[in-house]
């Protein structure tokens, strides 16, 4: 599979390579070159995998909808469906219709406590001011933060908005220092301190292998 370019996973998506007899991944665009790693280290040929457009995370409402309706659309072609979604802000909402259409998803709260663990993650009850990035949500600061908060036409809004928060904390997948310099330019344009944590993939790799082997 070519992976779209950022911009396209945010807006787009991306479509099943194959569509027929193998599991296939419904996952969020903001977590496709994660995915696509994962598979391509472990050999995970039977695997499939399309995406959602990462900007629902925009409108945490819609998600459920649109994950209802890829399955729908393409259970027929495959011998299993995955979720790779955690609850994302639907309010337990995309875990009841998991359950009522008899596929399994990953588990947490959102893709900050998965990558980081679950257990760990909720650990951190110091952190209610902490603002998290992603690598994805790094490269992508612009659209999923500056530009639908209106901080491109009114930046004098940013302290009204993260004025309760302490710090920026960058759950890095990868380890590349380009992409650390652009996270700590965020935090920076948010007046917030910076911490980097490498966290891989954390229990995004972990379930999906639980998949992969059945």
């Amino acid at each position: 599979m070519t992976l779209p370019s950022d911009t396209e996973l945010t807006t787009v998506g991306v479509a099943p390579a194959h569509t027929t007899g193998r599991i296939l991944l419904i996952a969020c665009g903001a977590l496709a070159r994660e995915i696509l790693a994962i598979k391509e280290a472990n050999g995970w040929d039977h695997m499939d995998l399309t995406c959602l457009p990462a900007n629902l995370h925009i409108y945490p409402e819609r998600i459920t909808a649109a994950v209802e309706l890829a399955v729908e659309k393409h259970r027929p072609n495959y011998d299993q469906v995955f979720v790779v979604y955690a609850d994302c802000g639907t309010g337990g909402q995309l875990q009841a219709a998991c359950d009522r259409m008899g596929v399994e998803m990953v588990k947490g709260p959102h893709c900050y406590s998965f990558f980081e663990g679950n257990k760990v993650f909720a650990a951190h009850d110091d952190e209610i001011t902490a603002f998290y990035l992603t690598d994805f949500l790094a490269r992508q600061f612009d659209a999923f933060v500056w530009k639908p908060l209106g901080l491109d036409r009114h930046p004098e809004l940013r302290d009204m908005y993260f004025g309760n928060y302490t710090k920026l904390v960058f759950q890095a997948q990868t380890d590349d220092p380009e992409l650390t310099k652009q996270a700590k330019t965020c935090a920076d344009r948010l007046g917030l301190a910076f911490e980097r944590r490498l966290t891989g993939y954390g229990e995004l790799e972990t379930t999906l292998a639980d998949v992969a082997t059945g």
